[in-house]
């Protein structure tokens, strides 16, 4: 039982004694703010009917009569019609207690639910920029949540691995490569074929200019230009299996995932199953059959399909093409249905920037009418861009924030920002570089994630490194600075892990310590039911500051009564574990000393 149940509870028997019986509605306990002195209120005016008196008088007799009956009330005081209630050292100490001695405490038991989270989804012609970064770390970040919340979570990854943009990689490196390849450029795979993308895109604007200056119109021009048309045909080969085509697919392909692999393992970001356009592209096809055998969906003149979504407020909507080739509504289609078959999921997550709020709308509609009632359980985490100072990024004109170049550039001033403040002073070299990276990641990680998913956000790199204020790095250092406590602690020969407490005043700073670390489990629970890894990051900030007030102010080696040394060196411990395992939820490791 939490405590604010705890408290209702005892508000709810006090207030029947003295008035007789009140729905439980009615009896409505808060966190105290900040301005007022007290631990949580009791909202005194659903109580006026019962009670028949003025708001204070009301709040005041059920005050004394509350702090009269039970012992973990130490005091009150009444601001109008508001109960402030101040909970006793004895109780603190012994939520402390319940809290130090539950084994992952503040992470719920099994639901018995299956959660599928999709996130990543790169296309194969280019490698993974910042974007996708914070696409990597939200869906990795809510997948440990879910599971904290005690569901069973599926990370899922779908690899946009065809279409036409896949060809346009292709067609410029078989057209301009000159056989080259990672071994011979030095490149990571990723990279390589990303740059004939760019490549691809230079020819073709080029190709587009020279016929509207021969006075073509430009919407024509292109669709015209040389390059497109041919990149169009070789989707064609694709999807008529030619071998040769197939072969140039299957070989860029295999150099972009060697370098997809590598980035990921950069971010600590994993997968438990991959799933591939090129296999559920058909599904789709087959599902589309299946909606025009049933008169969901219709077919033109032309021979392309739509469904015809205007009575429900949307437009028409196009799912397969008049060459019979797929587009991206067929693929998703044929993917959800195939997935929900594989795993028979409770709830189906997308990670997807919000351009595509209205896809993902279309999505679910379409699987409704369909049939598949499941389509309910179907989650948008809708999520806004990343930008930069000079603004947004384009990856057909190659200026992107390269995903690999910043991990890179993150963990060098890491290393370097930590030298300067002597971070790493008596550290080996291994250690330092250990510690360099767990900073800088932390402190790429912590920064994108701090935000709320759904605003679209302005990444600062040389701000997200700083080792005061809202970020990773500060709450990294909070927990080697305790690490180093109990280090000390046990160099002294001091034992304070089995060691049963007898009571003890706490101090103010130790009591919102302990409030702070009761209010894991609802914000635990509250950053799952809101798919906000943000919920944590505030949380674990707020820990680390809270700890570092309390350290300025309590002495904990130095405190000479050894039960109050004692209690201090548990909480201090109990404080780290916690920085730790939300530190987690976030996919952030952090160091044992600094």
């Amino acid at each position: 039982m939490n405590i604010e149940d705890i408290i209702q509870q005892r508000a709810l028997e006090t207030v029947t004694a003295l008035y007789g019986e009140v729905a439980e509605s009615a009896v409505q306990i808060q966190k105290t703010r900040k301005e007022f002195e007290g631990d949580y209120t009791l909202v005194v005016f659903p109580l006026l009917k019962a009670s028949r008196k003025a708001p204070e008088a009301t709040a005041a007799e059920i005050g004394e009569a509350m702090t009269g009956r039970y012992p973990i009330f130490k005091g009150y005081n009444v601001i109008k019609g508001f109960l402030n209630l101040s909970l006793s050292d004895a109780f603190w100490q012994e939520r402390f207690t319940e809290m130090e001695r539950q084994p992952g405490y503040g992470f719920a038991p099994p639901s018995g639910k299956t959660y599928m989270v999709e996130y990543s989804s790169p296309n194969t012609n280019k490698p993974l920029h910042l974007g996708h970064i914070r696409n990597n770390l939200l869906g990795y970040s809510v997948s440990q949540i879910l599971g904290a919340n005690g569901h069973n979570v599926i990370k899922v990854n779908l690899v946009n691995d065809r279409g036409i943009h896949i060809c346009k990689s292709m067609l410029a490196w078989q057209k301009y490569g000159g056989g080259e390849t990672p071994q011979s450029s030095g490149m990571k795979g990723d990279h390589l074929v990303g740059k004939y993308y760019v490549e691809f895109d230079k020819h073709y604007k080029a190709e587009t200019a020279e016929l509207v200056a021969a006075g073509m119109d430009e919407e024509e021009a292109k669709q015209q230009a040389p390059s497109i048309r041919e990149a169009q045909e070789m989707l064609r080969r694709w999807e008529a299996r030619d071998p040769e085509t197939i072969a140039l697919w299957e070989k860029m392909n295999g150099w972009v995932y060697e370098g997809f692999d590598a980035t990921y393992k950069a971010l600590g970001v994993s997968f438990d199953k991959i799933y591939y356009e090129s296999d559920t592209y058909l599904l789709g096809k087959n599902l589309v059959q299946d909606g025009l055998d049933r008169g969901v969906f219709y077919r033109r003149p032309d021979g392309s399909v739509w469904i015809d979504l205007t009575p429900d407020g949307l437009d028409e909507k196009l799912l397969l093409r008049s060459d019979g080739t797929s587009v991206y509504m067929t693929q998703d289609l044929g993917t959800a249905l195939e997935r929900h078959k594989d795993y028979r999921f409770d709830s189906l997550v997308y990670v997807v920037g919000n351009e595509q709020n209205y896809h993902f709308q279309v999505l679910k509609l379409i699987l409704k009418k369909l049939g598949y009632d499941w389509s309910d359980t179907i989650y948008h985490l809708s999520y806004g861009m990343v930008e930069l100072p000079e603004g947004k990024m384009k990856s057909r004109e190659g200026t992107v924030v390269d995903a690999d170049d910043l991990i890179s550039d993150m963990v060098g001033t890491a290393r370097e920002m930590s030298d300067e403040l002597g971070k790493l002073d008596g550290c080996s070299e291994e250690e330092a570089a250990a510690v360099s990276r767990m900073v800088g990641m932390g402190a790429l990680k912590y920064f994108l994630l701090k935000v709320d998913p759904r605003k679209t956000m302005l990444f600062d790199p040389r701000e997200s490194i700083d080792f005061n204020g809202n970020t990773g790095p500060f709450i990294q250092y909070t927990h080697a600075r305790i690490k180093s406590i109990l280090r000390k602690a046990a160099e002294l020969g001091l034992d304070y892990r089995d060691t049963d407490l007898p009571g003890i005043q706490l101090s103010s700073s130790e009591v919102e310590l302990i409030k702070h670390l009761a209010d894991l489990p609802a914000t635990v629970r509250s950053a799952g039911e809101n798919y906000s890894p943000a919920l944590i990051a505030q949380y674990a900030y707020d820990l680390a500051k809270l700890f570092n007030g309390f350290y300025h102010d309590m002495p904990i080696l130095r405190e000479e009564e050894a039960a109050i040394r004692t209690f201090r060196l548990k909480l201090a411990a109990e404080v780290a574990d916690v920085i730790s395992r939300t530190m987690g939820l976030l996919g952030i490791e952090v160091p044992e000393r600094m």
